[in-house]
């Protein structure tokens, strides 16, 4: 749907669908029913599409991308944006650092993400362009070959713009920078990008085709304040392909009942990086929340935890807990500011299904929820 920065949509990585049956299947039964609560009689509703490398596939495979471009139109949906991060299964398993694999040095992440793009070329309306949203090369623990990572993004770079001319639409690839990610905040951002331009012989090519997911949850851990942060990465001159409007946890550990309250959000299906900050203003990073959890019983003095846990925009979970949405707000007003800077949003609030009781209710209620809070703080 459009909104007064571009345009919107929920991302339907929140659905468990791993093949493209499933994945249209949920299309039908959630995201309707959420274009219902939230815009029955707007224009078109956007669609934040999330496809599994099977799924992509079996899109392309006979009429069935002709005869989703027909369901489009009849429901009145578009697809201006795909996220192309997980690869394979992202629900009812153990994701954790899996969810990296394959990586920007694997030929196989690199095939996954020019199909998502020509699927894009063929769905995406010529006004809006298309995003396919992706990991920041590699997880941090994976000691990848950062030499290949940026010989794999010039050479799409490369497609993405050829693409672009024959289809007449605006494609990009937006890296979304994570905690332990390859790299996970401003500064590190800025540094991969020096030695991807320095590497690249088109360097206007690249940013024009690869740029920046800038995910409000992933910053806000990092203790980052989005004008800052989205002022450093425009005034180089890099694309911000997409911006996630998303929220974590955030906690005083040293809060009596805070370490218990936490530990209800430890689940087995996906990292939860904690990264802490103490009284000096260091900041401490830990893979995933029982890490954190040990580092306390081991005397850290540690004054704040955020926690990668996506909560919903609109939800605060019990105290002493407390959400760290207004990070997203922040980068709403930072982008009524700067307009133009950014056309394409998403809401990613992809844990509907671990969510703890307190937080939880009917799928398509929380996104409508999320929806209105985005709209208000627009």
């Amino acid at each position: 749907m459009r909104f007064p920065h571009g345009h919107l949509a929920y991302c339907t990585n929140i659905h468990p669908a791993e093949s493209w049956e499933a994945t249209h299947a949920v299309l039908a039964r959630h995201t309707l029913a959420v274009r219902d609560l939230v815009a029955p009689a707007a224009g078109p509703f956007a669609i934040g599409l999330r496809l599994s490398a099977r799924a992509a596939r079996e899109l392309l495979a006979g009429d069935q991308l002709a005869r989703f471009r027909d369901w489009l139109e009849k429901e009145r949906c578009y697809v201006f944006t795909i996220n192309g991060f997980p690869y394979g299964d992202f629900h009812g398993t153990r994701v954790k650092e899996n969810v990296y694999r394959p990586d920007w040095t694997d030929p196989a992440r690199v095939e996954y993400t020019k199909e998502l793009l020509t699927i894009l070329s063929e769905l995406a309306p010529p006004e809006s362009g298309g995003s396919v949203s992706s990991l920041p090369g590699s997880f941090k623990a994976f000691a990848a070959d950062e030499e290949l990572i940026r010989s794999n993004l010039i050479e799409l770079a490369g497609f993405i713009d050829a693409l672009a001319e024959v289809s007449g639409r605006d494609l990009h690839l937006g890296l979304e920078p994570e905690p332990q990610g390859h790299f996970e905040n401003t500064e590190e951002t800025l540094r991969f990008f020096d030695r991807l331009l320095d590497e690249a012989h088109d360097h206007e090519q690249v940013k024009r085709r690869i740029g920046i997911n800038y995910d409000s949850c992933h910053f806000a851990l990092q203790y980052e304040d989005p004008r800052s942060s989205l002022g450093a990465l425009t005034a180089e001159g890099l694309r911000i392909s997409k911006i996630h409007l998303s929220a974590a946890v955030a906690l005083d550990p040293r809060t009596p009942g805070a370490l218990d309250a936490i530990r209800r959000f430890d689940e087995p299906t996906y990292l939860h990086q904690v990264i802490e900050r103490h009284p000096d203003g260091r900041l401490s990073r830990h893979t995933d929340l029982p890490d954190g959890l040990a580092a306390k019983e081991h005397g850290s003095d540690a004054e704040q935890w955020r926690v990668h846990f996506h909560i919903p925009l609109d939800a605060q979970p019990a105290e002493p807990l407390r959400s760290t949405r207004q990070h997203a707000a922040d980068t709403l007003a930072w982008c009524r500011e700067h307009p133009g800077a950014c056309s394409h949003f998403e809401i990613e609030t992809y844990t509907w299904g671990v969510l703890p009781a307190e937080l939880h209710r009917e799928v398509q209620d929380q996104i409508a929820a999320e929806y209105r809070w985005v709209m208000q703080h627009a």
